[in-house]
This record gives C-alpha cells, sequence and structure tokens, in this order.
C-alpha cells in the first residue's frame, strides 16, 4: 500500500503516533514528558538518527527523534531522523512528526528529505509473498504557517523522487523470470507513457542492422532476445542535453565463465540495477519540470551459458566499429554498455554517463556502501559527485589512469574485454572510455551498494535503487561541462 502524505499546522486525532525532533542542545519538547536529564539516563542524547519510544496509556505513541545540531542538520540528517523514525513506528499506521519545524533547514527540503527517509525506510518488495506485512500508511509533517507552503512542495517533490527509488528497488528485486529483457522493455514503455517520456524500443533485428554487436554477442547464449529501449524527454527550453546509459542484465550467470555456486548468483537478478535507475530517474523528469533535455539508453539482455553462448577467444564488433577479444564472459556489463555509449556519442550531448552494477573490484577497492566514479571530464566528475552528496549516495573518485590501457591490448582485436589482475574497476573504465569519443563522460560503477543485507537507515533490505535519486539530481542540475585541462 502506498505511503499517504500531508501538511498540516498540528498533530492530527487520527495520528497513532507523533514523532518530535530533539537537538542534541536545546529545549526539550514538553510533549515528551522527560526532561533532557531523563532523555540521557535512557541513553538518548539527541543524535541523528537516536529514537526512543515512550508509551503512552492513552493517546498516541510518542517518539524522541533526535536531529543533531539543530542549526547545522541538513537534508541527509533530516532523511536519517524520518528513517528512524519510520522504524521506530513499524507497528503504527498513522505517524505525525515535526521534523520540518525541527530544524533551521529551508522547509522545502526539509520536507522532502523527511518524506524520502520515511518512505524508502518503510519499504518491502512484497509482491510475491501472501502475507505483506503491516507498515505506516500516512505520515503528516507538521509545520508553522509560515513554512506551510514551501512544506508542501518540499512533500511533493519527495513523494516523487521517493516513488522513483521505489521503481528503481521493486524492478531490481524481481526474480529473473518475472522480469525478462522483453518485459523490462515493455515496462518501460509503459512508464514512458504515463510520465511524458518518448520510448523507442530495438528487438533483435533491429539491433543486428544497427551494428550492436556487444549487446548481441552477450545475448546469445539466451533463450530471450535482447530488447534496447531509448528514452528521450526533450523539454520547450531545454538548456542542455544528457544521455543517461544503463547496464539492464537481467541475469547474469557468467556465461560460459560461469560463477561459483553461492549467494552471489541470487543476487544477479540485481544486474540491471544500472537501467532501473535510469527508467526511474527519467520518469520523474516532466513531473520535476526539468530543463535539462535527457536521453536515456536501457541495455537489456541476460547473460546464460549454452551452445550458443559467446565463448572465449571470440571476437565482437561493436557499434563504433571497434572490436573486443572476450577473455572472460562474465565481464558482460562493458559489452553491452559499449553500444549504448556508441549510440549516446553520435547524438553529439554535451554530456554522458553510465550507470552499471559492473566489477567486483570496485567493491573490493571501495566496499559495499560506496559506489566508484570515472571520467574523462573533471567538470562533469564534480557534477555527479555534488548530486550524489545531495542524495546521499556517496560516490568516490577513482583515477582513469591512462597508462593501465595497454593491459587490454589484445593480439588478435583492438583490445581484450579484461585487463590483468589487479584495478580491474579502471580497466572497466578504460574500456568503457573507447566508446565515447570527445564527449564528457562519467562512469559510475554501483556494484557495492546495489544491495545491502540488512536495514540500514533509510536502506531497506535488498536492492537498493541507488543512483536513482543520484541521476534525478544530476538532470536537475546539470550545466554543460567546462573543457577538461
Amino acid at each position: 500500500m502506498a505511503l499517504t502524505v500531508e501538511t498540516s499546522r498540528s498533530i492530527p486525532r487520527s495520528a497513532d503516533a507523533v514523532g518530535f525532533a530533539v537537538a542534541t542542545t536545546g529545549a526539550v519538547p514538553r510533549q515528551l514528558g522527560l526532561s533532557r536529564a531523563a532523555l540521557t539516563a535512557h541513553g538518548f542524547d539527541g543524535k541523528v538518527g537516536q529514537t526512543l519510544v515512550v508509551p503512552s496509556s492513552s493517546g498516541p505513541t510518542i517518539v524522541a527523534v533526535g536531529i543533531g545540531d539543530f542549526r547545522k542538520a541538513d537534508a541527509n540528517d533530516v532523511r536519517d531522523a524520518a528513517a528512524a523514525l519510520a522504524r521506530a513506528c513499524s507497528r503504527r499506521t498513522h505517524v505525525a512528526t515535526n521534523l520540518v519545524d525541527g530544524v533551521a533547514l529551508d522547509a522545502r527540503s526539509a520536507a522532502q528529505a523527511a518524506v524520502e527517509g520515511f518512505t524508502l525506510a518503510t519499504y518491502r518488495y512484497t509482491d510475491l509473498k501472501s502475507a505483506k506485512g503491516s507498515v505506516p500508511t500516512s505520515l503528516t509533517l507538521t509545520a508553522s504557517s509560515a513554512r506551510a507552503r514551501s512544506t508542501e512542495t518540499g512533500v511533493e517533490r519527495g513523494r516523487t523522487t521517493a516513488a522513483a527509488a521505489t521503481l528503481a528497488r521493486d524492478l531490481a528485486n524481481t526474480p529473473p523470470a518475472y522480469l525478462t529483457a522483453r518485459i523490462l522493455a515493455d515496462r518501460a514503455v509503459e512508464i514512458a507513457r504515463a510520465t511524458g517520456l518518448s520510448v523507442e524500443v530495438f528487438d533483435n533485428d533491429k539491433l543486428e542492422v544497427m551494428g550492436c554487436g556487444g549487446l548481441l554477442g552477450v545475448n546469445r547464449g539466451s533463450t530471450e532476445p535482447a530488447r534496447m529501449v531509448k528514452l528521450t524527454y526533450k523539454p520547450s527550453d531545454a538548456q542542455g542535453h544528457l544521455v543517461m546509459v544503463g547496464k539492464g542484465v537481467t541475469y547474469d550467470s557468467g556465461g560460459i565463465s560461469l560463477k561459483p555456486s553461492d549467494g552471489m548468483h541470487g543476487m544477479m537478478k540485481m544486474d540491471m540495477s544500472g537501467a532501473a535507475a535510469v527508467l526511474s530517474a527519467m520518469s520523474t523528469l516532466k513531473a520535476l519540470r526539468c530543463r535539462t533535455a535527457v536521453t536515456g539508453y536501457l541495455m537489456c539482455t541476460d547473460n546464460r551459458p549454452s551452445g550458443s553462448a559467446v565463448a572465449m577467444g571470440d571476437v565482437l564488433t561493436f557499434r563504433n566499429g571497434k572490436t573486443s577479444e572476450i577473455l572472460n564472459t562474465d565481464a558482460e556489463g562493458r559489452l553491452i554498455l559499449a553500444d549504448g555509449l556508441s549510440l549516446a556519442t553520435e547524438l553529439k550531448p554535451d554530456a554522458i554517463v553510465d550507470i552499471a552494477t559492473l566489477t567486483g573490484a570496485c567493491m573490493a577497492a571501495l566496499g559495499a556502501k560506496i559506489a566508484g566514479v570515472l571520467g574523462t571530464n573533471q567538470s562533469f566528475v564534480d557534477q555527479v559527485k555534488s548530486a550524489a552528496d545531495k542524495a546521499d549516495e556517496p560516490v568516490w573518485q577513482l583515477p582513469l589512469e591512462r597508462s593501465y590501457r595497454r593491459l587490454l591490448d589484445s593480439n588478435v582485436a583492438d583490445m581484450k574485454n579484461i585487463g590483468g589482475p589487479y584495478g580491474g574497476a579502471i580497466t572497466a573504465a578504460l574500456f568503457l572510455a573507447e566508446f565515447t569519443g570527445d564527449v564528457p563522460w562519467a562512469h559510475l560503477d554501483i556494484a557495492g551498494p546495489m544491495n545491502v543485507d540488512g536495514d540500514d537507515g533509510w536502506l531497506s533490505r535488498g536492492a537498493t535503487g541507488f543512483g536513482t535519486r543520484l541521476l534525478i539530481n544530476l538532470a536537475l542540475g546539470f550545466t554543460k561541462p567546462k573543457a577538461s585541462r
């Protein structure tokens, strides 16, 4: 059931749980019925994300919610506080909170963050469950009359961005039998038509004519045909053109280079998280009145072993005419992205960003919470980093070390699809860079944060939808990158 979000100047009578913001210093809300000393005695000091449930024999349950320093709390703090409140009220139906008025942050930003945090923390993938469980169904944000209008604006924006991240999570959590490349393409058409996007779908025959040998090569081992989806958003007053390319491998067995039979196999339904992020982000652009023209490519297939699958030693030819010797069929994401990046470059946009669950090497370097970002233009990479910071979807820039390009040299083709045993995230990015021409380009490797094992702040167990809100922020704030030095 979708969460209903409202604004009000006071706590509604229907609320069965109320969260009051408590800072690390200053007055304690009288509604808690507890002094600062009493809170401290219960281990609560107002740090961001702390909660203390105060039961009531009559009336709603009261929850103290830590927001840190009232004056310094930012959107990420409010998002975390709202998520903590949601988890503390998991058995309640109607929740209200004064988080918007509880921080010095502007009301619009606070409201958006509160809605995002609360919504995403209550997320559960229940499509295939007979018992859906219980989560809060309504959230009321109280705000003073002076902040009411800005709060309503922030709520609406929060609804939109949280819905997009939820969509990305739903897609990535869906088992591979329920989300083939064809089904994903059909869903993209439905979403595009509902959200004001133009959409084109390319099947295997069209892809062959277009010379998309990377996508078709990965698809050779499958009984399910590939699909490429092109999404277009073009406002009348466009102030720049950004292209997003998403990896959409709906299930990755590794192909002939079969993955070990461990828990990783179960996660490989999420190997289309990049495409899910692009689709979900673009679904918001019209509603958010984005002034950047955005084109999206979803490169969709699965990667299976069979008698027809691409083999080690085979050579594939990509859209831009370059060739690659295949030495590991589990390095398939870069093969399908190569065609998407080639097509993106042909549009001569102002910048290109791709997003992909690409390498275990990136996860080994940065862990499970941080995505890697690499690129050819520092000005554009900085925009990606800024968008990530605003979304609280952390990224860390890795070097696009050009001297490593020789590790991709092949005796029989323009390049190999893998480098040496080290620096795998960098060599994968160098492979992709071969298809971006002179267009400013950034690459997001989200292999680590695509999934979490358990609830963590506003992240809910399973697919995270990582990158969705990052891409939304990137599109909304996009400016033509400065030339690289």
